[in-house]
């Protein structure tokens, strides 16, 4: 029974990227969460976004779950995997696998030189300095306007772009690449979880001090890891480059950094799932509520309630304040630790019946003996 039960978990996840890959061919509508039924363009690409800022929020949840690095610069590895896939496939003229591997490349590459520098410190002055990288990424990108279109952004190249993953026609096929996206930076993070690799850096999180002591080395445990976070980010950034035939500066600013960390916190830091959940109900939030901020039934509300629900941005921070104060594990920490309570209650209740019916076969030891005496 408990070796049926170690593979629940699996047989859940394996049932539901199967029922994930098959969305786009049922005919389901959830009025007031997905726009239109599942096989239609509109959903189709707002669980695209979805599940891309699923497998950004799982990178960052590896970062500071994991290895406990509050970084403020995890956009600039997203941006790297963005814009660096739209300059190969501009700039360079190389067809889009190629474009893909150049710029997860540029992002290890970053990560590598930014993170080896961050690691001299910890704490808030690691935030800080990553932070620094991020913001001194985002002016390079907003200067540099004959590389990356400044302001503007940059438009993804088309002609380099196998014609089955360019086109509102081809929604679906850009669904899945999302879901195998996903899928992967998912293993990998489980990977990293369960290596040595992962207890070694979770061992540093703890006490790094001890771990030093021990012979072992936790500046290149946490460099690793960190590269790693960055280069599955920059895959994030390259599946939202071609979700959304473009990029734009936010991609690599502290803004985003800080909406990723929403989102790892709404969903409870240190759990995988929590990640993706945060990321799905983040990005469900921050579209519909856009939707409903400017309906006719908001518009037609009195001011005090129309000026507070207009702004989306309002209503999810009321919401992250919400989950802060009655949820201060997030959704997965929450539901992590209802779950442990009943098992510890399921246990002492098998304890005390054990405990009873020794007591009961105690007392009627004792009635034998005195019968036969």
């Amino acid at each position: 029974m408990t070796a049926v039960r170690r593979f629940v978990p699996a047989m859940v996840g394996a049932a539901l990227i199967v029922f994930m890959a098959i969305l786009p061919l049922l005919n389901l509508s959830l009025p007031g969460i997905l726009p239109t039924p599942t096989y239609l363009p509109g959903t189709l690409a707002l669980l695209s976004l979805c599940m891309v800022f699923a497998a950004l929020a799982l990178s960052y949840n590896l970062l500071l779950g994991s290895g406990g690095m509050l970084s403020f610069g995890h956009a600039l590895y997203f941006g790297a995997g963005a814009y660096g896939l739209g300059i190969a496939l501009e700039h360079f003229g190389v067809p889009l696998w190629p474009g893909v591997f150049i710029a997860l490349l540029g992002g290890m590459v970053i990560a590598l030189a930014t993170g080896a520098v961050a690691m001299r410190v910890s704490g808030i002055p690691f935030a800080m300095v990553t932070l620094a990288f991020a913001q001194a990424g985002s002016v390079l990108v907003r200067r540099n306007s004959e590389v990356t279109g400044g302001e503007e952004g940059l438009s993804l190249d088309t002609d380099q772009v196998p014609d089955m993953l360019v086109g509102v026609v081809n929604t679906r096929n850009l669904y899945w690449f999302a879901l195998a996206v996903l899928v992967v930076v998912y293993l990998v993070t489980l990977w990293v979880d369960t290596s040595r690799l992962g207890h070694l850096v979770r061992a540093t999180r703890e006490n790094e001090q001890r771990v030093r002591v021990l012979g072992l080395q936790p500046y290149r445990a946490k460099l690793i890891v960190f590269v790693i976070a960055a280069v599955l980010a920059s895959l994030a950034g390259v599946a939202y480059m071609l979700l959304q035939s473009g990029t734009v500066p936010r991609a690599v600013s502290a803004d985003l950094t800080i909406t990723i960390l929403v989102m790892v916190v709404l969903g409870g830091v240190g759990f995988r799932w929590g990640a993706i959940v945060g990321g799905v109900l983040y990005t469900l939030l921050d579209q519909r509520l856009t939707v409903l901020a400017g309906s006719e039934a908001i518009a037609g509300l009195p001011g005090v309630l129309r000026i507070p629900l207009s702004e989306p941005l309002f209503l999810l921070g009321v919401l992250f304040i919400l989950v802060v104060m009655f949820l201060p594990g997030g959704i997965a920490g929450t539901i992590d630790a209802w779950v442990r309570r009943r098992r510890g209650e399921r246990a002492r209740v098998a304890l005390r019946g054990i405990d009873d019916a020794e007591s009961q076969a105690e007392t009627r030891a004792d009635s034998d003996r005195e019968v036969r005496v």
